[in-house]
């Protein structure tokens, strides 16, 4: 698991490296590959509090459709085709990445968790690697600003700000994780079980 910023900026940096590497693709200049890698990075953990981790994040299953993607992307390309392969690379990596984060937990900086991402083409989860720690953990901010910073050089403008921006908002989150779990845990415990019942499984049964 990591910084959903995190995930952001390496779709980022993807559109970037693409459109260095292709300049005809335009994908390192254009508002809409940039826009659908970022979004593309962002949208596995959309499923944050239903089933996270499995219900979006499909590790084979978005990289063979990137290839598919790529793939139209070279044989057409345009402003569209090139933004809908870097949204499915992006997505892909993401799902790939988690799998070297921490487990699915509340506390995963405990590292009692052997969940990391589920794969539905093998029908189980991959374990967490745990090269970084949790999400939110010092090397998981190096790894944004790694990221952050080809993207920097390459754009300018409105696009450079909301890089910038993710940096910050990255570093800010990294210095208050903890003790964000330690707020949710005395919120739970003062809410009705009515109201804890519709919090999502794997957060009810670390705090309870």
């Amino acid at each position: 698991m990591m910084m959903a910023t995190t995930h952001a900026l390496a779709g980022v940096v993807l559109a970037v490296l693409v459109g260095a590497l292709f300049p005809e693709s335009a994908a390192g200049t254009s508002v809409l590959p940039i826009a659908a890698a970022a979004l593309g990075g962002l949208f596995p953990d959309f499923d944050l509090y239903a089933g996270h981790r499995r219900t979006l994040h499909f590790p084979v299953y978005f990289s063979a459709a990137a290839v598919v993607a790529v793939a139209v992307a070279v044989a057409a390309p345009t402003a569209l085709t090139v933004a809908a392969a870097l949204f499915l690379a992006a997505a892909a990596l993401h799902s790939a990445m988690d799998a070297l984060g921490g487990g699915l937990e509340l506390k995963p900086w405990l590292g009692t968790s052997e969940r990391a991402v589920y794969s539905h083409y093998h029908g189980q989860w991959i374990r967490p690697r745990r090269w970084i720690r949790y999400d939110g953990a010092p090397e998981d901010l190096a790894l944004a600003v790694a990221f952050a910073l080809p993207a920097m050089y390459a754009l300018d403008g409105v696009a450079e700000t909301v890089v910038v921006a993710a940096v910050a908002v990255s570093a800010f989150y990294v210095l208050v994780r903890k003790s964000m779990v330690t707020v949710t845990e005395e919120l739970v415990a003062a809410l009705p079980d009515s109201l804890v019942d519709r919090l999502p499984a794997r957060f009810v049964e670390d705090l309870r």
